[in-house]
């Protein structure tokens, strides 16, 4: 497979949640060099915006796209990114089903979680992940496919939903609160696959595991503490027994996995667990400084999630 300068990338679902930090990844002069052309993939038409050029040359898009125009909006581009959220599963298959009528030869298909590819259970949203990369798979033989791995969001999971109740002073684990947790925050996400997208297609791996920090429960509580939290009781669930009544059910909702897979082992970026790519995407933390625990609890006095009311109730 031969490499391309300064390929044309697309990110598709650019204007949401994951996706604006995507597109702020390659628009940052780390980065936007790398490429020719940066498009920007929106199915909302109030997002798009006028065509630019930065001083580095690369030329920044807009492309309107839905169901009924995938072929045409995915002409010209090399490397896709798919941001789309758990709510466009339908859409998300008909791009794969798009991908043999373009040019791609690099996709990064919409993962950036958790690794659910050897469970020994049934979730919905991580099966219709799996359809669909069996799908992009199926279609186009000669495209690389690389699945990121990033854990989970740090922004979004010390909180009381996966136990972490800092307001209540108190933690609760399913299983060990010693095994190590892998978090990335949303913005080195981004920038985990803007640097993956810079390397020639045939060095990019199949699978990617990053973690911008790995911390076990017991060492969150330690960190917010030091940083303003009070004291933090940990308390543990019974692991078998609650991993049973969760999976006895196939459900949509991943907290409830996600919980005690945070005490297995299965979200642990790191080389005693899943493995650990963060110098292959991250040399030496040379290209960006990878944002910890530690800068979560300084930002928030140790006390993330203050203001969440959980449960919500509807």
């Amino acid at each position: 497979m031969k490499s391309i300068t300064r390929p044309v990338v697309a990110i598709a679902g650019a204007t949401g949640h994951l996706g604006k930090h995507f597109t702020a990844a390659f628009l940052s002069s780390t980065f936007q060099d790398k490429f020719s052309e940066i498009i920007l993939l929106s199915r909302n038409e109030s997002c798009l915006f006028q065509p630019s050029s930065s001083q580095s040359g690369v030329k920044l898009t807009a492309r309107r796209y839905n169901e009924h125009n995938l072929e045409e909006a995915l002409q010209g581009i090399q490397i896709l990114v798919n941001t789309v959220g758990p709510a466009g599963h339908d859409f998300k298959t008909k791009i794969a089903s798009a991908l043999a009528q373009t040019d791609i030869r690099v996709y990064f298909p919409s993962e950036f979680g958790v690794d659910h590819c050897n469970h020994d259970f049934a979730h919905l949203e991580w099966q219709e992940k799996k359809k669909h990369f069996a799908k992009a798979q199926a279609v186009v033989t000669h495209m690389k496919v690389c699945r990121v791995f990033c854990g989970l969001i740090l922004e979004d999971s010390i909180g009381p939903w996966f136990g972490l109740d800092t307001q209540k002073g108190k933690y609760t684990s399913v299983g060990s609160f010693r095994t190590p947790v892998s978090f990335t925050s949303l913005a080195d996400v981004g920038r985990t696959v803007a640097s993956l997208a810079t390397m020639p297609a045939e060095k990019i791996p199949d699978v990617v595991h990053v973690g911008g920090d790995s911390r076990s429960i017991a060492e969150i509580a330690g960190i917010m503490e030091s940083a303003g939290a009070g004291h933090i009781d940990i308390d543990c669930l019974p692991y078998d027994k609650y991993k049973a009544e969760t999976i006895a059910e196939p459900s949509w909702r991943p907290v409830a996995y996600l919980w005690f897979l945070m005490g297995d082992g299965g979200i642990a970026h790191t080389p005693d667990f899943l493995g650990d790519d963060n110098d292959l995407v991250n040399p030496g933390q040379q290209l960006w400084k990878w944002k910890t625990v530690e800068d979560l609890a300084k930002e928030t006095n140790g006390q993330p999630a203050k203001y969440v009311v959980w449960p919500r109730h509807k």
